[in-house]
């Protein structure tokens, strides 16, 4: 039987959408938007979760339950309620001059809650794994730009295609260039020195894996087992 108390997966999940209450309860977010009718979403997602706990089924017959279906449609609910599809771009068009670093924190966290949730039933179809990797996405992408981080030397700032998105990863790895084939964690966001990273590279021994084989926001072929342990801490730090 499987102990769906302990799946990594949901407790992310969970852990995911107490840091989209917080962040939206706290962040200053200007526009046209429904706050009332997002935290209401994000919270009627915990019942839901929290019944999934106590079910004991296998990964697979979780994601074809009720409650999955349930908090798909809640994220589509609260990507209604931010404004729509391109609901980043107004929050950070009207972001005032001085606001902008610390709203671009929050709207990677939301973006990592709405990722979570949305990729929920994906991840349990792949069975009983039991490694806080399987909590998060590993995808691969393409390094589109680099540059130096205004404030701090030994640190780049990198642009990242993942196919249908991209995403901004700050490493401390310069020997990162263009068009580096990449493999990305997409942890919870990370400030470093006022810059939001929205994951991690993949490295084993000798920095960053720069060759990884796969289609862009897929996941990656090949991935030595120790470029997972860096990840593995994180998830784990996150659920603590």
């Amino acid at each position: 039987m499987w102990d769906s108390s302990k799946d990594y997966r949901l407790l992310v999940a969970q852990k995911s959408v107490e840091l989209f209450l917080r962040t939206v309860d706290g962040a200053n977010l200007r526009g046209k938007w429904n706050k009332k009718k997002a935290l209401k979403s994000a919270r009627d997602m915990v019942p839901e979760i929290q019944s999934l706990y106590y079910s004991y089924l296998d990964p697979v017959e979780i994601s074809k339950t009720p409650q999955i279906s349930s908090l798909e449609d809640g994220a589509l609910e609260i990507v209604d309620a931010l404004g729509g599809e391109n609901w980043h771009h107004q929050f950070l068009e009207l972001a005032a001059r001085g606001e902008k670093d610390k709203l671009t924190e929050s709207v990677a966290k939301i973006k990592f809650f709405l990722n979570t949730i949305s990729g929920l039933k994906r991840r349990l179809q792949l069975g009983e794994i039991n490694d806080p990797v399987i909590a998060i996405d590993i995808v691969t992408g393409l390094i589109s730009s680099v540059g130096k981080h205004p404030q701090s030397d030994k640190l780049l700032i990198c642009n990242v295609n993942l196919g249908e998105r991209a995403v901004t990863v700050v490493t401390n790895d310069l020997t990162v260039k263009d068009g580096n084939h990449v493999a990305v964690a997409l942890l919870p966001p990370a400030v470093f020195q006022g810059v939001t990273s929205e994951g991690m590279f993949l490295g084993a021994g000798e920095g960053v894996l720069k060759d990884v084989k796969g289609e862009l926001g897929d996941l990656p072929h090949g991935i030595p087992l120790e470029a997972l342990n860096e990840t593995r801490n994180f998830t784990e730090t996150f659920l603590k």
